[in-house]
């Protein structure tokens, strides 16, 4: 009897098995999409009304707590107590086109966690057994910073970047009137950037595990990096400098946490590394 030979050996997939189960995955992913875009069109009210057209009223959230804040520190030209625009539909169909495309965006947004759940039930059979146990609870961690990211956008760099560029006037007698898919097309862009953006310590997590990022790398090249990020806060926010740190800095402090999960990884595989060499002998 051979002690090396396994139980339960597992057939390896062939081509046309991975294509099948990636077409399931597929399947499950698309009906998870068309689950909650259906979910979004029929609450229409609580979609633009209560989310989307927040930021487009005085009364919103971060508003009010500017005014607080404002007020707090005795600096009363903090608080935004008006927009000053309006929003309007110039065509026939528009805001039905828009309402269905809408709809499907938040579907997608919404099942975010779901579909990266798939593609990592789809990726994990492919991994080594120690990469599957280093990597528990990517699912959770990506979904964390995505919300996360997304909160931000939502309540912190949208609202700025809308309020300045609805503010912004060369001249007192010409009025902004927004158009409604100018107005959602900036909401999105902004918000779901912060979310992608605030992925950095996932990506520099998998990044870390192939190999391709060392600490000692992000550290040498950090003014590189913070010279990159004033860059991505000027794309995501308006040309308003208190708008573009309060993006900067949340961004900075995901780069730094970075280094230290880079670390961490690279401390692991060192381990490891020397734990087969004791094993075998080395």
């Amino acid at each position: 009897m051979n002690p090396k030979a396994p139980t339960a050996p597992e057939a390896e997939m062939s081509f046309i098995d991975h294509l099948e189960a990636l077409r399931w995955h597929i399947i499950r992913a698309a009906i998870a999409i068309v689950v909650f875009t259906t979910a979004a069109f029929f609450a229409k009210d609580l979609l633009f009304h209560d989310i989307l057209l927040g930021p487009s009223r005085p009364d919103f959230w971060t508003y009010r707590m500017f005014c607080r804040f404002g007020a707090w520190i005795g600096n009363p030209e903090m608080c935004i107590d008006k927009v000053g625009f309006v929003i309007q539909n110039r065509e026939m169909s528009g805001q039905l086109s828009m309402h269905i495309s809408t709809s499907f965006m938040a579907g997608i947004v919404l099942t975010f966690p779901y579909l990266f759940w798939e593609l990592w039930r789809f990726v994990k059979p492919g991994l080594y057994p120690h990469e599957q146990a280093n990597s528990r609870g990517a699912v959770f961690f990506v979904s964390v910073l995505f919300l996360l990211g997304l909160l931000f956008g939502y309540y912190i760099a949208a609202p700025l970047s809308i309020n300045f560029l609805a503010g912004y006037v060369v001249d007192a007698s010409i009025e902004n009137q927004i158009d409604m898919q100018s107005y959602l097309s900036t909401l999105t862009t902004m918000s779901l950037s912060c979310a992608f953006v605030f992925e950095l310590p996932m990506i520099v997590f998998f990044l870390a595990k192939a190999g391709l990022v060392t600490p000692e790398i992000m550290r040498l090249y950090r003014k590189h990096a913070i010279v990159v990020i004033l860059i991505i806060a000027a794309i995501i926010t308006p040309p308003d400098i208190s708008a573009q740190i309060i993006v900067t800095i949340p961004i900075l402090l995901l780069y730094e946490l970075s280094i230290n999960i880079a670390a961490i990884v690279q401390r692991q595989s060192v381990a490891r590394l020397n734990a087969e060499l004791k094993n075998n002998g080395g």
